[in-house]
């Protein structure tokens, strides 16, 4: 029988080896749902299921359900919330925490701000927003934006630290469209532009390292901009070469390609 948990914490870390000291290689925000696959002393091996990228979580942290809570979970309607921190009032044990900008609401009705999840029920005291059918660039731009001077952090996927991938994923997932964690996965989908001057806003342009390989994704602005986490989420100029860093006078990524994904 398969084994399903989701995550009630604001961000737990996702780990490549069942330890404490191993890399971070991505995280969990509230409301994502994951597949247990194994189990390793105090860890728990999960598939996440919006992505299906593997990595270990202390299992401390994350919330098991049964499969009926699960599959109603999976199915009802998801709405993510567009604020960098809001307080989560947990009205059956009267505790408040704090949801970041990104995590996933489910369950909570139109022009309400109150859900329950496994017999807790909850109180949102913030906006969220649910999925769209019809990605507006417009709003992927403005939700992009709203990262913006978030610190870098590997495996980051939260306005407290932030990868590329992770940005890219994020932005999109706020959108209605899922993408992939990794760069060297998100390449893989859309259609390549042949030249930056098609690129409109929206569009993800990849960068490579010396050997080829796809290190690099951010989020094309128009004026020949683009939006990315180096350092921090910032804004830089791009051109056929690459990104162009004013602040160094120098190019800081090689580019590859720009695909259109919407």
């Amino acid at each position: 029988m398969k084994k399903r948990a989701i995550c009630l914490l604001s961000l737990v870390p996702c780990r490549s080896e069942p330890n404490d000291r191993s890399e971070m290689v991505s995280q969990l925000l509230f409301g994502d749902l994951v597949e247990i696959k194994a189990q390793k002393d105090s860890w728990s091996k999960i598939l996440i299921i919006d992505d299906n990228y593997q990595a270990w979580v202390d299992s401390k942290q994350l919330h098991p359900l049964e499969s009926k809570e699960f599959e109603k979970l999976l199915k009802a309607r998801v709405c993510f919330l567009e604020e960098l921190l809001v307080p989560l009032i947990n009205t059956t044990t009267n505790e408040i925490q704090t949801v970041l900008l990104g995590s996933k609401i489910r369950g909570i009705k139109a022009k309400s701000s109150s859900f329950s999840i496994d017999k807790v029920n909850y109180v949102l005291e913030g906006k969220c927003r649910a999925t769209v059918k019809i990605i507006k660039r417009k709003q992927l731009i403005e939700d992009a934006f709203t990262y913006i001077n978030t610190p870098y952090l590997w495996g980051g996927k939260s306005p407290m630290g932030i990868d590329c991938s992770g940005f890219v994923q994020m932005v999109y997932a706020m959108n209605g469209l899922r993408l992939p964690r990794d760069a060297s996965q998100q390449v893989e989908l859309g259609h390549a532009l042949s030249f930056i001057e098609e690129a409109e806003d929206g569009d993800l342009a990849f960068f490579a390292n010396a050997e080829g390989k796809i290190i690099h994704v951010g989020i094309m602005l128009s004026n020949n901009r683009i939006i990315h986490a180096s350092g921090k989420v910032r804004i830089d100029r791009i051109d056929h070469q690459g990104i162009f860093r004013e602040d160094l006078n120098d190019y800081s990524h090689k580019l590859r390609i720009i695909k259109k994904i919407i």
